[in-house]
């Protein structure tokens, strides 16, 4: 697994890795440094325009994509991201 080193807005620093790419896209994940557990995690789809995206038949290599991302893509991507997991709540008690 091939990462990117990626400095969010508050300093973290994030791992960026790109996972499931087809010949459009490709999602990008930033993994966060506590690394014990995805609870941290982030993603966001990257449309991919490249002579890949031309062709249903073809798909870009992550290796590819990643190479491809800089410091402004990946910030842009970041602000869109979404967690990857929800944390879990308990449900409020029922009262009687």
């Amino acid at each position: 697994m091939k990462m990117k080193p990626f400095r969010g807005p508050d300093g973290t620093s994030w791992g960026v890795e790109v996972k499931l790419p087809g010949a459009s896209n490709a999602m990008v994940v930033f993994h966060h440094p506590a690394g014990k557990t995805a609870q941290y995690d982030r993603y966001a789809w990257l449309n991919w325009s490249g002579p890949e995206s031309r062709s249903v038949t073809s798909r870009v290599s992550a290796e590819k994509v990643l190479e491809k991302l800089n410091d402004e893509n990946l910030a842009g991507l970041f602000r869109r991201s979404y967690p990857i997991a929800r944390v879990a709540v308990a449900p409020p008690a029922l009262v009687e």
